[in-house]
């Protein structure tokens, strides 16, 4: 019996210490940010973007400078707030972006705190009030909200859904998303996923039906990141009109490869032409 209890003792604080580090470490598991400020001149949309300084205030950071890209649109083009995911640094997606700059779609590729050189430390509430900050500016060069396009990038497209309950857009495109991060917790550690234990809880299931704009989902088959599963119940969750792409073979990082740019475009032109 002494045996027996010891046992117990020890597996029980064996788990509470992986408990502990797991709490202590989980924003590294959250955030994966790329630290070397990105050059514009050395990317491919060095000759159509400019950068941009993005200036925000909230109680835990004050008085941040964030850099940002960005690229006027043309006439009566839409411009898309392209926020992205949780690693890297904005100038990783310059390559996804060149599709829609060069259809005549304005972009402003946001600048995260503590990714790509900007000052500042990663969490929920500052990824969104760096979005925010975003919006502001738009609307500081006379962009209206109803030609902003909402595009969230897995991560970013919880600050996406975030952003489009507060604001009025003209849509909103979610690319991998997931439902929340305590859901893909309990995917990868199931025993130790506790919902008061997350910082960052990033939870788009809970909010996705109080998003007013027409919404497109795009998310693939085989995704090891997020599951597709978790695309599908947002959809199942969002209200009309919405629409989605269900690419068959592919994964989280590869979706250009399956027409998600043209799907994407394809969809915002029916919400132009109010189809």
């Amino acid at each position: 019996m002494g045996f027996v209890l010891g046992l117990i003792a020890t597996v029980a604080v064996v788990y509470f210490l992986l408990l502990a580090f797991l709490w202590a470490t989980q924003r590294s598991h959250v955030f994966h940010p790329g630290a070397d400020r990105p050059e514009l001149a050395q990317s491919t949309v060095a000759a159509l973007m400019r950068e941009v300084p993005i200036a925000v205030e909230d109680q835990g950071e004050s008085g941040l400078a964030l850099n940002a890209w960005y690229a006027q649109a043309q006439p009566g083009m839409p411009t898309i707030l392209y926020l992205h995911g949780n690693a890297g640094t904005l100038g990783g997606r310059a390559e996804r972006a060149l599709p829609y700059l060069r259809r005549g779609y304005g972009m402003l590729l946001v600048g995260y705190r503590g990714y790509g050189g900007n000052p500042g430390v990663p969490t929920e509430a500052g990824l969104y009030a760096d979005g925010r900050a975003h919006l502001d500016w738009l609307a500081s060069q006379g962009v209206p909200a109803d030609h902003i396009v909402l595009f969230g990038e897995s991560l970013g497209a919880a600050v996406a859904v975030q952003l489009a309950t507060e604001r009025r857009v003209k849509a909103l495109v979610l690319e991998a998303p997931f439902a929340s991060v305590l859901h893909s917790a309990r995917t990868r550690f199931p025993l130790f996923a506790f919902d008061w234990l997350i910082k960052d809880k990033f939870a788009n299931i809970d909010k996705i039906d109080q998003v007013q704009a027409p919404l497109f989902i795009v998310h693939g088959s085989e995704d090891r990141v997020t599951a597709m599963q978790f695309g599908r119940m947002l959809f199942d969750k969002a209200k009309q009109p919405k629409s989605a792409l269900w690419p068959d073979g592919a994964g989280h990082n590869d979706l250009m490869q399956f027409g998600m740019a043209e799907a994407v475009m394809s969809f915002l032109d029916g919400v132009s032409e109010g189809r």
